[in-house]
């Protein structure tokens, strides 16, 4: 992999926000589901988070100023500073290393590497005495972030999408049935790998849904404002609604006044078993032509005079 700031056009000693605004400007220029045509944008988008991966992360940045990993984030060979000596092994017996430690040799097989991954990674060592204990596993590998959006329908009934993950793998991933905006899912494994033979981390994925333009929550039902034409609300009608498993016809009462609310039973939000799902109420909007009629409007002065009512009764 190039190196991270080349990548994303920073200089080394660019600020935290400059290199979080040079991540988001390229990550939108090549996220894949507005590069459909371009084979080549997966590529260099899966090169922007891997790069952001690296110098985004203060840790992660300072271990690769200082020559601890490489642009990939993998840890470099070790170099022991004021540390000689030279590995010896045969073929069907141990590995052994020798250190010197100011001016002290210390021998050993494995004993001895272990003492020093124990100083790196704050363990203890078993050459360190008689009672010490060795690390119970080595360090696992580093959690990543992703994210992904799905509409209100796919969020309500549960589906199965495409995510793609910090470096560019890319998984289907079954996303629950009822999640809301804003929810985490823990994607085990999925994560970076361990530098020595540990499990891998995990990846955190937060979902976030897509507001649907008419069909509004209400707990377990949805709300429509559903608009009706004078003639519709006068004579009643056969009126088509969005629902989330497509539309409906709806019935719409003769004489029925706006603001009324109409029930569809079981056309809400899914139930979780044994609860049975929600309801879909609709409110009627009375809705005027655009365009004033001559006719509705002498209609209503007639109706005004010769049958006058109180739309407003038990207000003050």
């Amino acid at each position: 992999m190039r190196d991270p700031y080349n990548v994303l056009g920073v200089s080394k000693s660019a600020s935290a926000e400059e290199i979080k605004k040079a991540y988001r400007r390229l990550a939108k220029k090549y996220h894949p589901d507005h590069n459909k045509s371009d084979p080549k944008a997966k590529e260099k988008f899966a090169e922007v988070n891997g790069a952001y991966e690296i110098i985004g992360d203060e840790k992660q940045r300072g271990a690769f100023d200082r020559g601890e990993i490489d642009a990939s984030g993998k840890p470099r060979a070790f170099g022991f500073d004021g540390f000689s000596g030279a590995g010896r092994g045969g073929p069907g017996g141990s590995q052994h290393f020798e250190f010197e430690f100011g001016g002290s040799r210390s021998r050993g097989g494995r004993g001895g590497f272990d003492d020093i991954l124990s100083e790196l990674f704050g363990g203890t060592g078993a050459s360190r005495g008689a009672g010490a204990t060795r690390p119970s596993e080595p360090p696992r590998g580093e959690d990543v972030a992703a994210s992904v959006t799905i509409g209100f329908a796919a969020a309500a009934h549960g589906t199965r999408t495409r995510v793609v993950l910090p470096g560019g793998k890319a998984l289907d991933v079954d996303i629950p049935a009822g999640i809301e905006d804003g929810k985490q899912m823990r994607l085990k494994g999925q994560g970076r790998s361990s530098p020595f033979a540990g499990a891998s981390g995990d990846a955190i994925l937060t979902v976030h849904v897509t507001p649907h333009p008419l069909l509004k929550p209400d707990g377990k039902d949805l709300r429509l404002d559903l608009p009706v034409a004078l003639y519709e609300a006068v004579l009643g009608a056969t009126v088509e609604v969005p629902t989330l498993d497509g539309t409906v016809g709806l019935k719409v009462p003769p004489g029925s006044s706006g603001g009324r609310t109409l029930r569809l039973r079981g056309k809400g939000l899914p139930g979780r078993s044994p609860d049975p799902p929600g309801d879909l109420l609709v409110t009627l909007k009375l809705v005027l032509p655009d365009d004033e009629d001559p006719d509705l409007t002498g209609l209503m002065r007639r109706w005004r005079d010769a049958k006058p009512y109180s739309p407003r009764k038990g207000f003050p």
